[in-house]
């Protein structure tokens, strides 16, 4: 399924391009995810996700490329549960281009994804991808905040890790039963109310047929 999603940061483009090349910085910004590597223009890491009590954790790897002139940036993601048979790749192409409010910053993303996950159909996972993606947006904005306190935003590269050779800490999973719900809840509203009906009409014919 194909997903687009876009949204804006209070940053200049030449300064949220410096941002996006570092994925070492972006990457924690991300809801559930967390990387655990980066190697260049390879990486891997580690994404976990819950659908009401249940919890899936997801190890993959993915590589990355550049576009400076069109400030363009291509992903390409692949990944297994570390405890189950679901799969889910993805390519992921975001674009950066000037706006009156800084920087706007466009995603498509070609999912591909099997497993529980999988059952709530293209629209649902649309709006879930919009949640997860203005919580995102909402801490690059935070982060790119703390880079104009502390200076400009500068680039970097190599390898990520704790220093003592230890995985990073496993990830908070993102809640996607949460952000489904008022999905859910607002395209069932028709027959949810209908059904209310149903019951409380049943409710008061059998009080009057007890009287």
């Amino acid at each position: 399924m194909q997903l687009d999603h876009s949204f804006t940061v209070p940053a200049d483009p030449d300064d949220a391009w410096k941002l996006f090349l570092d994925l070492g910085r972006v990457a924690p910004c991300m809801p559930g995810a967390v990387l655990d590597t980066l190697d260049g223009d390879t990486f891997t890491g580690r994404v976990k996700v819950k659908v009401g009590a249940v919890q899936m954790s997801y190890g993959g790897e993915g590589t990355v490329t550049r576009d400076e002139s069109a400030r363009s940036m291509f992903l390409d993601l692949s990944g297994s549960e570390t405890r189950g048979s679901g799969t889910a790749s993805a390519t992921v192409t975001a674009t950066l281009t000037a706006d009156p409010a800084g920087t706007r910053v466009r995603v498509r993303t070609d999912l591909d994804i099997t497993g529980r996950p999988a059952q709530f159909g293209r629209g649902i996972m649309t709006e879930v991808g919009d949640r997860i993606v203005q919580q995102f947006a909402t801490r690059l904005e935070e982060l790119l905040r703390d880079a104009g306190r502390t200076g400009p935003v500068a680039a970097t590269s190599g390898a990520t890790g704790t220093t003592d050779g230890l995985l990073p800490p496993e990830p908070e999973a993102v809640d996607l039963g949460a952000a489904a719900l008022p999905v859910l809840l607002r395209k069932a509203a028709g027959p949810a109310a209908a059904v209310l009906v149903v019951a409380v009409m049943v409710q008061l014919l059998r009080r009057r047929s007890r009287r």
